[in-house]
């Protein structure tokens, strides 16, 4: 036998699912002579790229785990004293292992299947609480994307909810103390919907302002300074105008809470609950309101409700956004929570405790103290009078001179402005930090320093009263039962248990590409040169993030055919948002500010109308064909009449439908003849990638779910990244940042807090196309559309296919029609339900057409897992065929009464019209791998007439027991 030494397993191989073999059984399924015959069939050819993409050799997991460890090492990670929203923390490492490390966490999807996601939403349930408690609010959100970005987000949702009396003010007062990051994400939210900000002190606010609808704070501010505003909110609340605050959770364990002030909102991150700062994120934001704005609140609510027993369930409440958001009408275009962040930052809550999180506060605000004794010792001003974790230092030049080279010597990160030095003090800081920094200063001096541990002992809270929280928070008994790892553990795994992800089975969801996030992707995410970088860290402190982005950039834009990126924005639609504020910015900058029509087909995803009108324009919807298609002549007649306001179209390439549109250089050129610009949305680049591109088919800009695409895993509902890609002429208006320089000479404003989005999770997407390389890329583009159309040929002869191209293929998903089955009753939602019986996770349900499912396998499934998902839904169909013959009652049945239960099953008598196996071990391999939903269909109607969005009270459960 001849030995190979170049006989190393390709990444490729294990990224790609379907083995030779099984390729060439599914192409004579499919009716194909080879796999570029299918490709041809189904890609017109005029948009077919003439090359391979030019990207680097593809690497072997081991060789490129070690090169970017490399890389990794290029950067300097200093301790942290820069604060600014951004903190050092001490992840648990029983949430670090099994949770951030684990795919039974990270490869779940958005919990649109309540019955089968039970136990991220009880830990998001926790999340909740835990933001409404400490910040004294009555309603939170499940989380958002940054505190930048949620402050923004209250202002826009206030600005939207004016009382009467302020109905023509368009004025949002902004405290000058507020982060830089934020006031910056605030300017590119606000000048499109015409909100006036208007910066100033605490002291210069008029709340008499009859143009003056809201407020925002920064509590503790910037400079570290605490302060009651109670009177101001009172004072504000009189005269109608809202009040925001922007506060930090682990300063409210100690600190009096908004909401005990009159708080309207409060937002922030719970960043420092337990993940890295990761340069910048991902972070688990929050939002928290008052009740009355529980259906004007943005992003995701998880709320309590009944399942059909009767017994207390978890699921997404006030379903008025996401997949169901209202389109031109919305006032926010959020899709993407932070799920995995907020999970963690809850278990952190959870493994902490009320007590044990005060115990951290005071330890940071001692730790703090003490500094500013000995530096207050040697002579220097500490400005700072009430703080949490932050003190100010009056400092000349000369002496931030001296101090900054001391620090940089000992590999320690202060900030500096302009006359002062600020030292911010976090949970992974300890009492000989503390000294360390007095010491640098004593150093810098001249002077000797004082021993800090003899002023230790005698550390007191002395805060005025007013500021000192009084009221009890976290005393459910989740936040009292964990403490030890051994039980945490358990609590983890058994919520973990709860959800099916794609450790259990394919998740086939239509639009969202649920695909293999491999374990040589995720390794680097964990690594401390990665994890504990400051977002504004000093660049020449972050050369390996620099060669990642400009790596990563440079791939992105070969795949695109673009010509520049901006890494900036931390979720798809922010991604829609950014490249919508470029094209904006563009026609400003050519003196046509007056374009503000936005063409949108009506298949578009929900968050396109939305962020069009985010950005300022107003939307036209184009009308599609009966195949699926933008309907051309409907284009072409509003691209004419709307000629001179004309800004873009907004479209999504191969169609939501599923389909290569063959049309579309033509309605490129259309858009272009009369001055527009096209965005293309990413959502299906799945099908593009090596293939053709968006530069290469005409369209001007594009963003990239790196979570969809690029296998950032999904982690229940968030983290996302949502990078765009531009051509030439709109490079110049890529988005900047106020404290490191990015974007183009020209840019809008910021998107997101940090200058590269959610930097900490680029690495997973880095890995990807390193290891596939460039035909690694495109055979998996391949092996997506063979997929796709081989589950097609499998189901055409049981569920009708909505759509198909020219030559009756499908790209990389296809739309089943099943809304012929409501003539017996039964419901899409019906088949979902009944998939959870037979161990898969539903496709997605009734978009972009009510009644049908939208099925999309990704190249990373074998075929024996295709066959097992169609021999699902076979199987359902002669279920349902069952009731169409009359055989099965009509109301009475496996699809009306799924999913089922092990307690259902196992306790009481059984009354059901079918067997036990039936319901529960409907075909033979569900036997060998049984997924148990731990509760019966939920009552979603009973959860929105009933809210509650907080820990199910103790006496509730007591209550059902005795029932």
């Amino acid at each position: 036998m001849k030995i190979n030494l170049s006989n190393a397993f390709k990444f490729e191989s294990r990224h790609n699912g379907p083995t030779e073999a099984e390729i060439a059984m599914m192409l004579e399924k499919i009716g194909a002579s080879s796999i570029e015959e299918l490709i041809n069939q189904t890609v017109p050819e005029s948009i077919q790229l003439k090359k391979p993409m030019d990207l680097p050799k593809a690497q072997l997991e081991s060789d490129f785990l070690t090169s970017f460890k490399k890389l990794a090492q290029k950067n300097k990670v200093f301790k942290s004293y820069i604060g600014m929203g951004y903190y050092d923390t001490l992840v648990p490492g029983v949430v670090l292992r099994n949770v951030l490390e684990n795919p039974g966490w990270y490869t779940a999807y958005t919990p649109y299947q309540a019955e089968i996601a039970q136990g991220r939403l009880e830990a998001l349930i926790n999340f909740q609480t835990v933001v409404m408690e400490l910040t004294g609010m009555e309603l939170a959100n499940a989380s958002l994307l940054d505190e930048s970005t949620a402050a923004a987000e209250a202002m826009t949702m206030l600005f939207a909810v004016k009382p009467r009396e302020k109905k023509a003010a368009n004025k949002f007062y902004v405290d000058e103390k507020v982060f830089p990051q934020t006031k910056a994400v605030l300017e590119t939210r606000a000048e499109p919907l015409g909100i006036k900000l208007v910066y100033g002190s605490v002291e210069e606010l008029d709340v008499t302002d009859s143009e003056l609808y809201g407020v925002l704070f920064q509590y503790p501010n910037v400079d570290g300074e605490v302060r009651d505003y109670t009177a101001i909110v009172a004072a504000a609340n009189e005269n109608h105008v809202a009040t925001a605050f922007a506060t930090d959770l682990l300063a409210l364990t100690m600190l009096t809470p908004p909401g005990e002030m009159g708080a309207d909102v409060v937002v922030g991150s719970a960043q420092r609950f337990g993940v890295p700062m990761g340069y910048g994120g991902p972070h688990a934001g929050f939002f928290a309101t008052k009740e009355k704005n529980k259906r004007q609140i943005p992003g995701r609510i998880i709320g309590v409700s009944l399942d059909k027993a009767g017994k207390k369930a978890y699921r997404m409440a006030l379903q008025t956004r996401e997949q169901h958001i209202k389109r031109e009408k919305a006032t926010s275009n959020i899709c993407t929570a932070q799920v995995l962040l907020a999970v963690m930052s809850s278990f952190y809550a959870v493994y902490h405790g009320p007590q044990g999180l005060k115990n951290i506060a005071l330890r940071t605000h001692g730790l703090a103290k003490l500094a500013a004794k000995g530096i207050s010792e040697l002579g220097l001003e500490v400005e700072s009078k009430n703080f949490f974790d932050t003190i100010k230092v009056r400092a000349d030049k000369a002496t931030q001179g001296a101090v900054l080279a001391i620090a940089v010597k000992a590999e320690v990160n202060f900030r500096y402005e302009e006359g002062a030095i600020f030292i911010a003090f976090d949970e992974a800081k300890k009492l000989e930090d503390a000294q360390a920094v007095v010491d640098i200063f004593a150093t810098a001096l001249g002077k000797e320093a004082m021993n800090v541990a003899d002023s230790a002992q005698s550390l007191h809270v002395e805060l005025p009263e007013s500021l000192v929280r009084k009221s009890d928070y976290l005393s459910h008994p989740v936040f009292q039962n964990y403490h030890s790892e051994h039980e945490m553990l358990r609590y983890i795994k058994r919520l973990e248990a709860k959800d099916l992800s794609l450790v259990h089975s394919m998740i086939s969801l239509g639009s969202c590409t649920m695909k293999l996030n491999a374990t040589a992707e995720m390794i680097p995410v964990t690594w401390p040169e990665f994890g504990q970088m400051h977002p504004f860290a000093p660049v020449d402190q972050t050369q390996g993030y620099v060669e990642l982005f400009d790596n990563l950039t440079h791939w992105l834009n070969e795949i695109t055919g673009f010509a520049a990126t901006s890494l900036q924005p931390n979720s798809g639609a922010q991604g829609e948002f950014a490249g919508l504020m470029v094209i904006r910015q563009y026609h400003i900058d050519r003196g046509e500010g007056h374009r503000n029509i936005a063409l949108i087909p009506t298949s578009a995803h929900g968050t396109n109308p939305a962020s069009a009108v985010m950005a300022g324009m107003n939307v036209v919807l184009v009308k599609c064909d009966e195949k699926g298609n933008i309907d051309l002549a409907d284009l072409k007649e509003k691209a004419a009449a709307h000629a001179k306001d004309l800004a873009a179209l907004m479209v999504t390439y191969p169609s939501t439908h599923g389909v290569f549109e063959e049309a579309i250089q033509e309605i490129c050129a259309t858009i272009h003849q009369y001055g527009g610009q096209v965005y293309m949305d990413g959502a299906n680049m799945n099908a593009q990638v090596g293939l053709t591109s968006p530069g290469n088919i005409g369209a001007d800009v594009c963003h990239l779910n790196l979570h969809k695409t690029f296998c950032i895993p999904h982690g229940g509902g968030g983290p996302g990244m949502g990078p765009i890609c531009v051509a030439s002429h709109l490079a110049p208006f890529l988005p900047g940042n106020p404290l490191v320089k990015t974007g183009g000479d020209r840019p809008v404003s910021s998107i997101s807090a940090a200058p590269y989005g959610s930097a900490s999770i680029l690495p997973i997407s880095y890995a990807y196309i390193a290891m596939m390389g460039a035909e690694g890329l495109t055979n998996a583009t391949k092996m997506a559309i063979l997929n796709a159309n081989y589950i097609k040929e499998r189901l055409r002869d049981h569920y009708p296919i909505l759509y198909t191209g020219s030559k009756g293929r499908a790209a990389h998903e296809m739309i089943l029609d099943c809304r012929a089955f409501k003539e017996v009753g039964v419901e899409v939602e019906d088949i979902a339900k009944r998939l959870m019986d037979y161990g898969f996770h539903a496709p997605t349900v009734s978009f972009p057409v009510a009644g049908t499912l939208m099925i999309e396998p990704t190249e990373s499934e074998t075929m024996a897992e295709l066959d097992r998902f169609c021999d699902a839904l076979i199987s359902i169909r002669e279920e349902i065929q069952e009731i169409q013959d009359g055989t099965v009652d009509k109301t009475n049945n496996v699809l009306k009464n799924a999913p089922h239960t092990a307690s259902m099953v196992l306790e009481g008598e059984w009354d059901l019209p079918y067997t036990r196996e039936k319901a529960v071990f409907p075909i033979e391999y569900v036997k060998h791998n049984k997924f148990w939903p731990t509760v019966r269909r939920i009552d979603s109607a009973y959860g929105d007439r009933n809210l509650m969005c907080s820990c199910i009270p103790v006496a509730e459960y007591a209550e059902e027991e005795m029932a």
